[in-house]
């Protein structure tokens, strides 16, 4: 009985977790081919990042499943992998930016406005359900930022939208891709950092790894 009572509360936190993130994946996997409809049809960079984002998102809490059911140092490593996609999305979200501006076709903002308040409901949601698992292991740590960082994306394509609905450029949608970039650079550092300590302090209090390596030494 008392076994049960001391698993109890890990194995039900964890169940939570579990049903948030397939909840999450589903939101994000729809989000993904609406804002790439409305990125193509709207000709704005900054909606075609948060499309990625979303696809990038989806994978996440696919990873984090898998991590889940794997258990172990899988989390972490899982997270490490997690954080140097992040890495990889700022940087591929910093080239499409850059080819729409040398394009110099301002986008249509009404969509942009109207595609972003729905993302937004979408992460906001998703962000409340997160919210009390944002201090657990590398992994939970990875899919809050996520999180957190959509819906502050959201919010900035709405003012993107509204820049381009009063200036007629492209130079605040392209700003705001530039913002999107830089979050998803540094918030994956934070994550691979994280990440990494996890991973070297199981590496140093495991006595057989650490007498495998003193007898290499």
């Amino acid at each position: 009985m008392s076994a049960q009572c001391h698993d109890s509360p890990s194995g039900v936190f964890r169940a939570r977790y579990r049903r948030i993130l397939w909840i999450a994946l589903g939101a994000n996997l729809a989000m993904f081919f609406v804002e790439l409809a409305a990125s193509a049809f709207s000709g704005s960079s900054s909606l075609a990042a948060d499309a990625l984002d979303f696809l990038g998102d989806s994978a996440n809490y696919a990873a984090s499943l898998g991590a889940l059911a794997l258990g172990g140092l899988w989390v972490s490593r899982v997270a490490f992998v997690k954080g140097l996609a992040m890495l990889g999305f700022g940087v591929g979200v910093l080239a499409y930016a850059g080819w729409r501006a040398v394009l110099g076709v301002p986008p249509e903002p009404i969509t942009m406005g109207v595609v972003a308040l729905a993302a937004l409901g979408v992460n906001f949601g998703v962000a409340l359900l997160l919210f009390r698992f944002r201090e657990g292991d590398a992994n939970m740590r990875s899919v809050w930022l996520c999180t957190r960082n959509d819906v502050i994306a959201n919010v900035a394509v709405l003012a993107a939208a509204l820049g381009v609905l009063g200036t007629g450029s492209l130079w605040p949608d392209f700003a705001v891709a530039v913002v999107l970039a830089a979050l998803g650079i540094t918030s994956g550092g934070s994550v691979i950092a994280h990440a990494r300590d996890e991973l070297l302090n199981a590496r140093a209090s495991d006595p057989a790894r650490s007498a495998k390596h003193a007898s290499r030494g």
